[in-house]
């Protein structure tokens, strides 16, 4: 979970500014959304993309498309191809997603402050 204090960014104007939020559909399907994340790991690092604090924004239409935006964890990432893949398909398993729009973002860049007490706690950042 991203801790309070760091503002969530807002939506970029790219393919996830094509979703239209519906604030009821996203409220209902958000958690199960972060449940879903939360079994995507980084290759790299041993805890859940959800826990590092790389999704930035999750918005869902009134017909249940879901709009993910996120980050790397560095731009030459390895996983760059295939994090997007899996985290689309893991979204578009949700019961009340028809289909799921991923936009991996670098502003503002990812640091390890956006990650959750319990992955510093994992990591051995305390």
């Amino acid at each position: 979970m991203v801790p309070n204090d760091v503002p969530e960014p807002p939506m970029p104007t790219n393919a996830t500014a094509s979703v239209v939020p519906d604030a009821a559909k996203t409220e209902e399907l958000k958690p199960a959304i972060v449940q879903a994340l939360s079994t995507v790991f980084d290759p790299e690092i041993p805890v859940n993309i959800w826990e590092l604090g790389l999704i930035y924004d999750i918005a869902v239409s009134d017909a249940g498309v879901a709009a993910i935006r996120m980050t790397l964890t560095a731009p030459g990432c390895p996983a760059a191809q295939s994090l997007p893949v899996e985290v689309a398909a893991k979204v578009k398993a949700v019961p009340g997603i028809a289909d799921a729009v991923i936009d991996i973002v670098w502003e503002p860049p990812w640091d390890k402050d956006r990650m959750s007490d319990a992955a510093k706690l994992q990591l051995g950042m305390w």
